[in-house]
C-alpha cells in the first residue's frame, strides 16, 4: 500500500509572517533545514508528497490570488531544482468562519486518500499547528508537529528514516509491579512515582537532563523495605532503554562528566552490548532522603546489566545529596550523548558489525 506525507505549507515549509499571508517576495523565507531534509526524504524513502494547506480567503479582495501564486510558484520551483516535487496539492481557500469540511482539520479534501489505497496508519501529517495534529487524528495518521512533538526538520527526517525510539516495559513480580515507558528523542517530560520521593527526584534527572520522556510508575513492597522497588526499577529501566535503542545503528554509542557544587561526578558509558559496572563512590550517610545509600550501587548494577551497557562511575565531594544527584545528572548527559543518532552515517558503531 502507498504511504503519504501530508505536509502543511506556511510555518512548515515557509516561515509564516506575523500577518499570516506570504503575499510578497519580501516575506518569502524557507524554514531552516527544510530543503535539505525534504530532498533526503524524497530520495531515500517511498512516501508520496501531498501539500495540504489552508489559505484564508484566497481569491478575495483581502488576499488576491495574484498575490499568492508568485511566491507559491517560487517555492515549488526552488524545491524542484533541489529534487523535491509534490505529487498532489490540496489548498482550501475558505475562511475559518465558513466551517467547511474541506478546511483542516476537516478531511473533505482528502477523499482519494481514504479509499483504502493508502496505508494511513503509517503515513504522517507534518505541520506546525494543532489543526495539523487534529487532521492526522481524523485521518488515522501519525503526526510530526514542529514545536510540539518535534523541534526541527532534522528531527522529522530522523524519525521518518530511522524510526521512533519509544519503548515500554511492564515488569510484575510478587514484590513489585512496574510500568515504564520512554521516548529517547523526547523533551524531558517526566511522570514518575515509585513511592520513594528521593528516588523519584533522581530518576527525573535522567529524563530532564537526558531529554528523555520518561513515565515510571511502581507499586512495590515498601512495607518490607526499599530494596525490591529500587532494584526492579533499575532492571526495568535498563530493559526499556535497550529495547528503545533497537539495533543501535547510527548512534554515537559512547557517553562521558559534570561538576555539581563541591562534587565532581564522572560517568562514562558504552552501549556496546557487554554489561559491566565500575563504581567508585562512597557515601557516609545511611540514607539520602528516603533512599538507602547502599542501594545506589545496586541500582546502577541492575540498570547496567539490563541495558547491556558498560558503566563507569566515579564521584568525589563532601555533600552526599549533591554527589548522588551529580551522578544521576552525569548519567543523563552521558546517555543523551551516546544515543545521539546520525542518519547520514547510518552504520553500526562497531568494527565487529554487531552490537
Amino acid at each position: 500500500m502507498k504511504q503519504a506525507l501530508f505536509i502543511d505549507r506556511d510555518g512548515t515549509i515557509l516561515v509564516e509572517p506575523e500577518d499570516e499571508q506570504i503575499d510578497s517576495f519580501e516575506k518569502f523565507q524557507f524554514v531552516p533545514g527544510v530543503i535539505r531534509n525534504l530532498n533526503f526524504i524524497r530520495t531515500k524513502l517511498d512516501f508520496e508528497f501531498v501539500m495540504v494547506s489552508n489559505q484564508d480567503g484566497l481569491g478575495t479582495d483581502s488576499y488576491p490570488e495574484a498575490d499568492f501564486w508568485p511566491t507559491h510558484n517560487l517555492m515549488l520551483n526552488t524545491l524542484k531544482s533541489e529534487g523535491v516535487e509534490f505529487d498532489d496539492m490540496l489548498i482550501d481557500r475558505s475562511f475559518p468562519e465558513d466551517n467547511l469540511p474541506t478546511r483542516k482539520p476537516g478531511t473533505g479534501m482528502m477523499g482519494k486518500y481514504m479509499t483504502g489505497e493508502y496505508d494511513l496508519a503509517n503515513s504522517y501529517v507534518i505541520g506546525d499547528r494543532q489543526t495539523d495534529k487534529q487532521l492526522a487524528i481524523n485521518l488515522g495518521c501519525k503526526y510530526l508537529i514542529l514545536g510540539d512533538n518535534v523541534q526541527s526538520w532534522d528531527e522529522i527526517t530522523e524519525i521518518l528514516f530511522a524510526g521512533e525510539r519509544k519503548a515500554s516495559v511492564r515488569r510484575t513480580t510478587k514484590e513489585t509491579d512496574i510500568d515504564i515507558r520512554l521516548d529517547l528523542d523526547g523533551t524531558g517530560k517526566c511522570d514518575i512515582n515509585t513511592g520513594l520521593g528521593f528516588f523519584d527526584h533522581m530518576l527525573e534527572q535522567i529524563g530532564k537532563h537526558g531529554s528523555i520522556d520518561l513515565y515510571i510508575h511502581v507499586n512495590g513492597d515498601l512495607n518490607v523495605d526499599e530494596h525490591h522497588t529500587i532494584e526492579d526499577t533499575g532492571i526495568a529501566l535498563g530493559e526499556c532503554i535497550n529495547k528503545a535503542l533497537g539495533d543501535k545503528r547510527g548512534i554515537e554509542r559512547y557517553g562521558y562528566t559534570l561538576p555539581m557544587d563541591d562534587c565532581l561526578c564522572q560517568v562514562a558509558l558504552d552501549f556496546g552490548g557487554r554489561a559491566w559496572l565500575v563504581w567508585d563512590a562512597e557515601f557516609k550517610r545511611e540514607k539520602v532522603g528516603d533512599m538507602p545509600t547502599e542501594m545506589f550501587l545496586h541500582f546502577f548494577k541492575s540498570f547496567s546489566d539490563a541495558a547491556r551497557m558498560n558503566l563507569n562511575i566515579k564521584a568525589e565531594g563532601d555533600n552526599e545529596h549533591h554527589k548522588i544527584e551529580g551522578i544521576f545528572k552525569a548519567l543523563a548527559r552521558s546517555i543523551k550523548m551516546a544515543v545521539k543518532r546520525d542518519i547520514y552515517k547510518f552504520q553500526l558503531p562497531s568494527s565487529k558489525g554487531v552490537l
